[in-house]
C-alpha cells in the first residue's frame, strides 16, 4: 500500500516546501489539477527534477487526445497521468497505449461516472494501472465519502492497482486500510495540519502496518 501526497492550492516554491518537509513518509506526489492550470507541466518538471527519488502523478484528468497528453506529461517527467473513467474507451485505451511504449503508468479517475460497478469493469479491461474512486471537492462539501463507492471498485477490479480519494484524514484513514487500497491519496488531510511531517509519518505507519 502506498500514500500518495495530493497538491492543489500551491504554487511550485510551495509544493517543494511541502514536499521536503514529508518527503520520507510519502511514496507519490500528485501535481494536482490547479496547479497544472496554474504553473503548467513546469510544475510536474520542477518537482520531478527536486525529488527524483519519488514518483510524480501529473493530475491532467484527460479527457480527450490522451496519446498527446501522456507523452507531453511524461516529456516534463511524470510517472502516472490521471484520464476520466467518463472518457471514451478510445482515448483511455490511447493513453494506456503512449503509456506503454514510455514505461509511465496511467491512473483512470472515476470520479463523476454514474455506473461505477460496470465502467469499472470495463476499465479493468483496458489495462490501465489504477482505478480511483475519487469524491470531488463540491460532493465532500455536502458530506460524502469515498468509502463506499470504493468497496464497488474493490469487488470487481481484477487486473488493476485500487486507488481512494477524497477527504481522507487520520481519524478516517484506519477505515479506509482496512478496505485494502493499493494507493491512498490525501491532500488536506496532510497540507491542512500544523505539523505536515507529522501528519504524514502518523499516515504512512498506519499504511504500512496494514
Amino acid at each position: 500500500m502506498k500514500l500518495q501526497l495530493a497538491l492543489d492550492l500551491v504554487d511550485i516554491p510551495e509544493a517543494k516546501k511541502v514536499v521536503q518537509e514529508v518527503e520520507a513518509y510519502i511514496d507519490i506526489v500528485e501535481i494536482g489539477t490547479p496547479v497544472v492550470i496554474n504553473e503548467g507541466l513546469r510544475a510536474v518538471k520542477e518537482i520531478k527534477e527536486a525529488f527524483p527519488h519519488l514518483q510524480v502523478l501529473a493530475d491532467l484528468k484527460v479527457m480527450d487526445a490522451a496519446g498527446y497528453e501522456v507523452m507531453k506529461a511524461s516529456e516534463a517527467g511524470a510517472d502516472i497521468v490521471t484520464i476520466l473513467g467518463a472518457a471514451e474507451d478510445a482515448t483511455i485505451r490511447g493513453g494506456v497505449e503512449e503509456a506503454r511504449k514510455l514505461g509511465k503508468k496511467i491512473l483512470v479517475d472515476m470520479i463523476s461516472v454514474k455506473n461505477l460497478e460496470e465502467r469499472a469493469k470495463e476499465v479493468d479491461e483496458m489495462g490501465v494501472d489504477y482505478i480511483c474512486v475519487h469524491t470531488g471537492y463540491d460532493l465532500q462539501a455536502a458530506g460524502k465519502n469515498s468509502f463506499e463507492d470504493f468497496l464497488t471498485i474493490k469487488r470487481v477490479v481484477k487486473n488493476a492497482k485500487t486507488a481512494v480519494a477524497g477527504g481522507i484524514k487520520l481519524a478516517t484513514l484506519p477505515e479506509v486500510v482496512a478496505a485494502g487500497p493499493d494507493l491512498v491519496i490525501v491532500g488536506g488531510g496532510i497540507t491542512g495540519e500544523a505539523d505536515k511531517r507529522a501528519a504524514a509519518a502518523q499516515m504512512q505507519q498506519l499504511i504500512k502496518g496494514a
